[in-house]
């Protein structure tokens, strides 16, 4: 019988819910195991949402990215996700066109929900927890 954390999304249980790959960026609260050999592992789901959030403000300021497409294409290339859908997904929790320019600072909340959301099936965090 698998362990019940076993059978949560592979987000939720390494308290990364944004499926951040690891690229040996060195965030802050990480685990001092990393055994995930694809995705950081987080001490505590604040610091992997937290860790999600600064990179979608990075998007918006460095690569100039506020629309749903341009953020989600690089958050999950076509290569190896149903982009389309994803993006699709987003544009409508966010109320949004796909292409549709916005501020992702003051939607960063509705966004950062959207992704965990997508990328787990569900989001069990409070709105709290998104920072």
């Amino acid at each position: 019988m698998l362990s019940p954390k076993l059978t949560l999304p592979r987000g939720i249980r390494n308290n990364n819910p944004g499926n951040l790959e690891n690229n040996g960026i060195n965030w802050v609260g990480l685990s001092s195991s990393q055994t995930d050999s694809r995705f950081y592992q987080f001490t505590d789901a604040k610091y992997g949402i937290r860790a999600l959030a600064r990179v979608l403000k990075t998007y918006e300021r460095k690569y100039g990215l506020n629309t749903v497409e341009g953020i989600i294409n690089r958050w999950a290339p076509a290569h190896e996700n149903n982009t389309d859908s994803y993006i699709e997904h987003v544009s409508s929790v966010l109320g949004v066109r796909r292409d549709q320019p916005f501020d992702v600072s003051q939607n960063l909340v509705p966004l950062t929900e959207a992704i965990i959301l997508h990328e787990n099936g569900s989001n069990p965090y409070s709105m709290d927890k998104i920072v």
